[in-house]
């Protein structure tokens, strides 16, 4: 069994707006292109343009038609990844010791050189966020981009995880949690952040913050009737006096017949 830490002097990790994530997958092909190229690794695919294909992801984006109580149907977007748990149950089953916290800034990693891929950690997170790589034979999940935010060679606008750096519609937010004054930490009071699963009693580092309630159909066509009104009941200057033409033309057709 693998001992959690104390406590950590970071809580780093992700703040997703369901409200904003528009569903392009670009967080999943950026994470899948950046983790390929550059950490441990690659994330190997299986038969990628046969029939059945299948691969590793440590990133993916669940959709779903949500029917309020009151309201319009709508559409939501969930990305999901691993949530870098504060009691994280798959840090305390790995019976090698691969899977481990980090005191200094609460990110769970893989120490892919001890996984034995015996699936125990697969097994014990309740969110699905880890995958076994079917070609390593070793236990896979998101890490974050760790080689990216303390890397000095990139860019400071480039020190952050790739699905955030992608992001178009600016979904997906990166931070310290346990600092109440950084970006993120706001961004959850301000929202209502909320853990994914609290139930579970594995304390989330990750947050979502919930779509905004969608505006009645009724209020959404009264907004719009305003614009759909005609412009002018007659039309004048070219327009006008084409119609008049146009009118003359088929008087005297309708009169000749």
């Amino acid at each position: 069994m693998t001992l959690l830490p104390d406590n950590t002097n970071l809580k780093l990790g992700l703040v997703i707006d369901l409200d904003t994530c528009v569903g392009c997958h670009a967080c999943v092909i950026s994470c899948k292109g950046w983790n390929t190229q550059n950490y441990g690794a690659p994330l190997s695919d299986q038969n990628p343009y046969g029939a059945e294909p299948t691969g590793t992801f440590l990133n993916r984006v669940h959709s779903y038609e949500v029917m309020p109580e009151t309201g319009t149907a709508h559409l939501v977007h969930f990305p999901k990844s691993c949530l870098h748990c504060e009691d994280a149950p798959c840090v305390t089953v790995c019976p090698t010791g691969a899977s481990y916290k980090r005191t200094e800034d609460g990110i769970v990693l893989v120490n892919e050189s001890d996984c034995i891929g015996c699936g125990l950690c697969a097994w014990a997170c309740p969110y699905g966020a880890r995958e076994m790589d079917a070609a390593e034979k070793v236990m896979k999940k998101c890490t974050l981009c760790v080689d990216r935010i303390y890397n000095e060679n990139l860019p400071a606008e480039d020190r952050e995880p790739a699905c955030v750096r992608t992001c178009p519609a600016g979904a997906r937010h990166f931070g310290d949690l346990a600092d109440s004054e950084s970006n993120v930490s706001k961004l959850v009071a301000d929202r209502g952040g909320v853990d994914l699963m609290p139930e579970q009693g594995t304390k989330p580092v990750n947050k979502y913050l919930p779509p905004r309630p969608k505006d009645q159909l009724d209020e959404q066509i009264d907004i719009l009737s305003s614009f759909l009104e005609p412009i002018a009941t007659e039309p004048d200057g070219f327009w006008g006096w084409l119609d008049r033409t146009l009118g003359r033309i088929d008087g005297m057709n309708s009169g000749d017949t």
